[in-house]
């Protein structure tokens, strides 16, 4: 892998805007809740890790599709605003762009629902056209908000230009990943624990239980590594030799939306610049995260190089 001061970081995903609901608690089914506000944030797990990486201190490049819609202009300002290269995003004409519907209560927690929109429509081809982009990166990051197909041509591409790369599964097919990702072995995922239940068919409920479902999950040879977010548990890393739980930073969390994104983001960054260990890239994701629950919304959440590392100082690394 190609080391830089400054790491290249090719995203592979989604842009959506988040239509965001403060509600008493996150609605039953059948349930009529009065939200106490409502606002439109930037999104899209793709574009959210996009910032991230930019406000990280890494030269952040989007692959990816928003719609000839209101919502699509703005978003491609807001990214262009925070430093994202956006050449490789392309406009779908008579396309509404993605957006999400999120429901966040008191405690930070929330429900997320998305309409795909011109993520949809973002095909292999894409990725092939910009083969030349993903070969000059030192890492890809990618999710499952754009189809799989399309998800896995990206996978492909870099790992035949031998490029870094790095999976945040979300969201997790209905049917789990389908049987022509075994034995992609791509570098690292990073599933929180819904999604490694899902992935890895067993319960992710507690210590032991984490251990066995990522086991489970590598057994399928999807990844070499797998680095389990826990939220408020901090995380867990494994590769088949000894698992290594890392503590949570101690953040009062208000709303936990992009927290998954800013810790895949910087997990990819801090280990793509190549002077630490991965150890202390998952310590550095951890503290991204955590900042990231601090704030309300997705993309403007996003914490800052100097933040992240003012929390590091405050609560060192110990192997």
């Amino acid at each position: 892998m190609n080391r830089r001061r400054e790491p290249r970081i090719v995203i592979v995903g989604s842009i959506n805007m988040d239509l965001v609901t403060q509600v008493p608690h996150l609605p039953q089914p059948g349930e009529t809740l009065t939200g106490s506000s409502f606002a439109t944030c930037p999104g899209g797990k793709g574009a959210n890790q996009a910032v991230a990486v930019a406000r990280l201190g890494g030269r952040s490049i989007l692959i990816g599709r928003v719609g000839d819609d209101a919502f699509g202009s703005q978003l491609l300002r807001g990214l262009r605003h925070e430093g994202v290269d956006t050449r490789n995003v392309h406009v779908v004409p008579k396309t509404s762009s993605g957006v999400a519907i999120i429901g966040v209560e008191k405690s930070g927690q929330n429900a997320i629902t998305v309409v795909s929109g011109a993520n949809a429509c973002l095909c292999p081809k894409d990725i092939r056209a910009a083969e030349s982009v993903i070969a000059s990166a030192d890492a890809v990051l990618l999710q499952l908000e754009i189809p799989l197909d399309t998800a896995r041509e990206a996978i492909l591409m870099a790992q035949k230009h031998e490029v870094f790369t790095v999976l945040d599964p979300a969201p997790v097919p209905p049917r789990g990943l389908p049987r022509n990702w075994r034995s992609l072995n791509i570098d690292i995922i990073t599933p929180n624990e819904t999604e490694a239940a899902a992935l890895g068919r067993k319960p992710c409920t507690h210590d032991k239980a984490a251990v066995a479902c990522l086991e489970s999950l590598l057994m399928d040879s999807v990844a070499a590594i797998a680095v389990l977010k826990r939220g408020r548990r901090g995380a867990l890393l494994h590769a088949f030799l000894k698992p290594a739980f890392f503590p949570p930073f101690p953040v009062k969390a208000i709303d936990t939306t992009a927290a998954g994104d800013a810790f895949s983001a910087a997990l990819t960054l801090h280990f793509s610049e190549g002077h630490g260990t991965l150890g202390e890239a998952i310590h550095f994701a951890n503290a991204a995260g955590a900042l990231a629950t601090t704030r309300r919304g997705a993309q403007t959440a996003m914490p800052t190089r100097r933040e992240v590392n003012e929390l590091i100082r405050q609560h060192p690394y110990q192997p």
